[in-house]
């Protein structure tokens, strides 16, 4: 069985998607020309649903971040996960970050380093092994 992820690497696949969205972000606002319209902003939010969860549902199972350092989200047995446990997971995230990051910070007390939003979407972040 592979490792599972701790919180660093998974801090720093967070950062690098940030950097990420932030881009396309940009992009988006440079297109649409938008940032003021409400639009712009639910536009944002699908894109960022879209960006995680295609990509964490798909067969390479990690963002562009968690691609960058060797980590990959499964279901409990090691499998893929489904596009209901990715979006389940990205609702959750919202609120794993309030107040102050503390759904985070269950992945230093649990056995499988496992944070609020992959404990209720049954997913663990695995240590990809080459």
């Amino acid at each position: 069985m592979q490792p599972y992820s701790g919180i660093s690497r998974r801090l720093i696949a967070s950062i690098i998607d940030i950097f990420v969205i932030i881009f396309l972000f940009m992009f988006l606002e440079l297109i649409t020309e938008t940032l003021d319209d409400p639009l712009f902003y639910i536009l944002f939010f699908l894109t960022m649903w879209a960006y995680f969860v295609f990509q964490e549902s798909s067969t390479l199972r990690s963002t562009v971040g968690k691609q960058a350092v060797n980590i990959i989200v499964t279901d409990l047995n090691g499998n893929r996960i489904s596009f209901t446990q990715a979006t389940k997971r990205f609702i959750l995230k919202i609120f794993a970050v309030i107040p102050f990051f503390t759904g985070f910070l269950l992945i230093l007390f649990t056995s499988k380093k496992q944070a609020f939003h992959d404990i209720v979407a049954k997913t663990v972040v695995f240590i990809q092994e080459d």
